[in-house]
Formats: C-alpha cells, sequence, structure tokens
C-alpha cells in the first residue's frame, strides 16, 4: 500500500518544523512555564494517585455503559426545556445548525473555546452563509485571526510569542506597533464587548453532560462563555457523545482533576452548569437551547476492545505537554484536530484508519504520556495496539514488510548474527538501512565482535 498524503504532508511539516530553532525556544519557553504551574498545581492532593484511580475508573466505567447514560442524559435535559439533535457525522451535525440558524434568522455568532467545533469546521461552514463568526476565547480569538488552526486542545495559540501576537495585532487591527500584553488584551475585550451584544446565536462545547440532572458543565478562565451561553437569544451546544458523567456530584472530582492537569490552577476561574433555556421570570439566558450530541466516529473507537478506553478522555493537554515528539514536531504538523499522544490513538478511528495510522509511529513509546493521564489511559499501550492493527489490515507498504521480514529473521538468529565480520555489518546496515535513519543522524556504529563471540573467546582462554 502506498503512503497516504497525510503521511507524506506530516512527513514533510515535521521535518521542516523540527529544525527550526525560534519554534523550539518559543514552545520550550511556554511548556516549562506549563510544567512549574502544574507541579504546583496538583499539590492540593493529598493523594493524586487515588483521585487518578477514581477518575479513570468511573469514566471507563461510564464508556461501557454509554447508551445509558446518554438515554438519562437526554430525558433529563427535555424535561428542563432544552432541545436534543444526534449527528453521526460532521456533515450531519453542520446541516442540523444551519437549519437552526435558517429558523431563527440568525446571523451573528459568538463561540467560545471548543474543540469539537473544530473538529466539525464550524465557522468555516456558517461563514459559508453568511454568518459573522466569532471566537471569544483569547487564544482561539488570536489563531482565528492569524488564519490559522489551534496549536494545542488547552492553549491554541502556544507557538506564539508575545511579539508575534503584538505584530498580528498591529497588522490586522492597524494599532501602534509592540504592545503589551495587557494592551492587547484590553483591546481585545473592548473589540468582543460588542461582540457579544449583538449576537443573536452563542456556542459552546461541553467539558461535561451530567445525566443525572441534564446538564451541562463547562470550565473557562475568562468569562467568553458564560457571555456566549446567555446573552444571544439562541444557544447550541456542541457535544461529543463521551463527554457523559453519571452525577452532579461527580464534578467535584473532575473539576480540579482537569484545572490542575490542564493549566496549574487548583480550579478554573469560571465554572458554569447549564441545565436548559431561561425559565420564566427570568432574566438571563437564552431563548432557546439546543444539544448535539456528536458520533463522528466515536462508535467506531467504542468498538475497540482495547482503544475505547481513549474515550476516557477529558481534554486536558497534559500528554501533550509531557509528549518529546509533540514538544519537536508542535501542534500544527500533526493537521488534526487533536495532536499529542491522544490525537494519535483517537485519530485513526476518528477519521480514516489508512490515512491516519501513522500518527500511532510519532511516538518514542517513553510512556510519560500515560504517566500524566489524570484519568490513566493507557496512551502509549495504546499507541502499539494500533500499530498491531495497522499490521493486522496490511497497510505497511511492500519494503516496510520486507524489511520487517528479514530484521525478524536475522536478528532472531545468533548464527546469521555471527557469520559476517563487524565491518561487513556496518557496511550492509548503512547502505539498507541509512536513508530511513535520517541524513541528520549519525548512523550505529556495530561493535566489531558480538557478545556472543567475545563470551565464547573468553571461556576459551
Amino acid at each position: 500500500m502506498k503512503a497516504s498524503a497525510e503521511k507524506i504532508e506530516f512527513l514533510k511539516a515535521s521535518e521542516k518544523i523540527s529544525f527550526d530553532k525560534t519554534h523550539r525556544a518559543k514552545i520550550k519557553f511556554n511548556i516549562s512555564r506549563y510544567d512549574n504551574a502544574v507541579a504546583k498545581g496538583k499539590s492540593i492532593y493529598k493523594d493524586l494517585e487515588l483521585a487518578r484511580n477514581r477518575a479513570g475508573y468511573l469514566k471507563y466505567k461510564i464508556i461501557n455503559d454509554l447508551d445509558k447514560y446518554l438515554i438519562e442524559f437526554e430525558d433529563n435535559f427535555i424535561k428542563n426545556g432544552g432541545k436534543i439533535i444526534w449527528a453521526r457525522d460532521a456533515a450531519e451535525a453542520i446541516s442540523e445548525i444551519k437549519k437552526i440558524v435558517k429558523k431563527h434568522a440568525l446571523g451573528k455568532m459568538v463561540k467560545s473555546k471548543s474543540m469539537i467545533t473544530e473538529e466539525i469546521e464550524l465557522n468555516k461552514a456558517l461563514e459559508k452563509i453568511g454568518v459573522d463568526s466569532q471566537e471569544t476565547d483569547l487564544g482561539e480569538f488570536i489563531v482565528q485571526k492569524a488564519g490559522q488552526k489551534p496549536y494545542h486542545i488547552v492553549t491554541p495559540a502556544m507557538h506564539m510569542s508575545k511579539e508575534d501576537i503584538a505584530e498580528l495585532y498591529t497588522e490586522k487591527f492597524d494599532l501602534k506597533p509592540n504592545m503589551s500584553p495587557e494592551e492587547l488584551t484590553l483591546y481585545t475585550r473592548d473589540y468582543l464587548r460588542k461582540k457579544f451584544i449583538d449576537a443573536d446565536l452563542g456556542v459552546s462545547g461541553a467539558n461535561f453532560l451530567i445525566a443525572d440532572t441534564g446538564s451541562i458543565a463547562v470550565t473557562e478562565n475568562e468569562g467568553n462563555a458564560m457571555l456566549s451561553m446567555s446573552f444571544p437569544k439562541i444557544h447550541i451546544a456542541i457535544s461529543g457523545i463521551e463527554k457523559i458523567i453519571p452525577n452532579l456530584e461527580d464534578i467535584d472530582l473532575f473539576w480540579p482533576m482537569l484545572a490542575t492537569h490542564g493549566t496549574g490552577q487548583y480550579m478554573t476561574a469560571y465554572n458554569s452548569i447549564i441545565s436548559g433555556p431561561a425559565s420564566d421570570g427570568e432574566k438571563d439566558g437564552p431563548e432557546e437551547m439546543y444539544i448535539i450530541l456528536l458520533d463522528n466516529g466515536r462508535s467506531n473507537l467504542l468498538a475497540q476492545e482495547k482503544q475505547r478506553q481513549a474515550l476516557s478522555c477529558i481534554r486536558c493537554g497534559a500528554c501533550l505537554n509531557s509528549c518529546p515528539v509533540y514538544k519537536n514536531i508542535g501542534g500544527h504538523a500533526y493537521n488534526t484536530t487533536y495532536s499529542g499522544p491522544i490525537g494519535a490513538v483517537i485519530t485513526p478511528y476518528l477519521k480514516d484508519f489508512g490515512s491516519y495510522n501513522h500518527l500511532s509511529y510519532a511516538s518514542s513509546l517513553c510512556g510519560n504520556c500515560t504517566s500524566v493521564c489524570p484519568v490513566k489511559i493507557p496512551l502509549h499501550d495504546l499507541l502499539l495496539i494500533n500499530r498491531n492493527d495497522a499490521v493486522n489490515r496490511n497497510i505497511p507498504d511492500f519494503i516496510e514488510k520486507q524489511a520487517n521480514k528479514w530484521a525478524s529473521i536475522v536478528l532472531g538468529s545468533r548464527k546469521l548474527l555471527d557469520m559476517t565480520s563487524g565491518s561487513t555489518k556496518n557496511f550492509l546496515g548503512k547502505k539498507l538501512a541509512g536513508k530511513a535513519w535520517g541524513p541528520r543522524r549519525e548512523f550505529p556504529v556495530l561493535a566489531p565482535k558480538s557478545f556472543s563471540q567475545m563470551w565464547k573467546e573468553r571461556e576459551q582462554k
């Protein structure tokens, strides 16, 4: 099988960004600040391992009983006055949103930070039908104005320095150059205030869906999600079907876990629980509230005996920040909504396995991602299982298959390994695998004699 276009593009992008020293310096600086904050944030726990075990157990239990909890959520949300739409894929979700836009004659959208809206490319779809689509999270606002996709699950503009952002604002808004981060933030706040007031459609994601109350839970640091949900007359929340938790009480486990592992805070600044549209007599809140529950390949992942555990993910981004590969190739190289280790596990099932299975090989298998995951997803094990699935699906190309076949024969035979001298092995190794090893890495040199040969000589003496 030929390499997919996505794999070729990934390799090109990775090659380019890995040797960009400016990019490396920015990411090193930004992730080091994250590391320091998270270490401090985790100190809130007397027994972090116990909390991780509880969170991991509960989320995995929910995934295995997903149908039960989703039906409970649907019943309770409808009782609260909300409307539910089930969408099989991105196209169906977009189609339903367009129907809502047309029905209510909506023209101005404000949207809080949401990875699932990136997954279905909501902004692009609504702009095509004349809707003014405005990101209101500061990081999302920056990358939207830059014409880029989010670089990171939690920190969309992690790849940009304050100088980069100041230059962007000068270009887009004709502001004076070299403005400070505080000045840029104040400008953005003023710019967005009118957008919130004028908007007739508010869109949000959902960090969690609470089954027993029929509510969505949203956590944030800027207040833009609350404004996006409460000012416009129509609120649409979009969520993957896996975001469910059983009870309102479970929030006291998951919200701090998300905050400490996501940003290093004990708790994020604003936490909202929304159960439906405004009730009679309430001054704030939308006239109507819709929730779109999206599958979009999640059922494919749910069908996998082992990999379904990745649906437990709470989108904290900890695995990205700990991954040596992500820190070298950056978020955009993956060319997917979800990058890093979690993206490498789930994307082949959310999209197309043949096109995206290469992401499972973009890992050193060091296990760091597994060790930091707050819900204990064994990410490096799942990456190996994905690789095995690729072999079982006959995806590797002819050259790779032959290389593995002959390597297995030679490496599995002590006689064959000792048949040639060290210099011959080095010559053949460089000739056969030098190109794959890469032009920037020194090819490893084998010792003149194997351990087996040296041991025999020692015994003879």
